[in-house]
């Protein structure tokens, strides 16, 4: 199987993300409690070493929420919080005045594994629909200790996994400040040939296969 992305295919994938992130910041901004603003995002491949690096300069700074899809797909989805991000989440979600740290709380874990679980869902809940798939995410944790060092056993001890990264930035606002979350969506190889494979045999948006 070609892992080879064509410029239609790749618009194809990053439409469906758009579709999945629209419903999710319908249900972000009752969270949030104002509109919430989601960037289109960008989608690249990206060799494993280069995952482990990002992976690593990311959590150096962010308090990192990990939430795996499983099912049909083999996924995992990382969102990365920085320590503005949390202050300023904490302000709008929970009315709290905290300084700017990513050593949070209980109840701050918890906004941001419920913020993690709604845009992830609604990602994997569209991808689900779109291709047919039957996949779901699992509940979402916040990792402790190394994060490159534990997808390191799991990427490179597999030789064929090739991750496909979608990089999506989300941003959200409460009037007069914003906050953009980095959020890592990757596959292993198989499940990228699946994708790819639906792709290329079906009109899965008319859903009808082409004779």
């Amino acid at each position: 199987m070609d892992l080879h992305m064509t410029e239609l295919e790749r618009d194809i994938i990053r439409e469906i993300l758009n579709i999945g992130l629209a419903r999710a910041a319908d249900s972000f901004a009752v969270i949030a409690q104002e509109k919430v603003l989601l960037e289109v995002p960008n989608l690249d491949i990206m060799p494993v070493r280069s995952i482990l690096d990002k992976v690593h300069d990311y959590q150096n700074g962010h308090a990192v929420i990990q939430s795996d899809i499983k099912g049909d797909f083999n996924g995992t989805t990382l969102m990365f919080f920085s320590g503005q991000h949390v202050q300023r989440l904490s302000r709008v979600c929970l009315r709290l005045n905290v300084p700017e740290s990513t050593d949070i709380n209980e109840m701050q874990e918890s906004l941001l594994l419920e913020i993690s679980n709604i845009i992830t869902g609604a990602l994997v809940t569209q991808l689900a629909n779109i291709l047919k798939a039957r996949i779901y995410g699992a509940p979402p944790v916040a990792p402790k200790g190394e994060l490159a060092e534990a997808l390191n056993s799991l990427l490179l001890h597999k030789p064929m996994v090739q991750p496909l990264i979608f990089s999506v930035i989300t941003q959200f606002s409460d009037k007069e400040n914003s906050v953009e979350l980095p959020l890592m969506l990757f596959f292993d190889r198989q499940t990228f040939e699946k994708i790819l494979e639906i792709i290329r045999t079906y009109d899965f948006l008319g859903g009808v296969k082409p004779s």
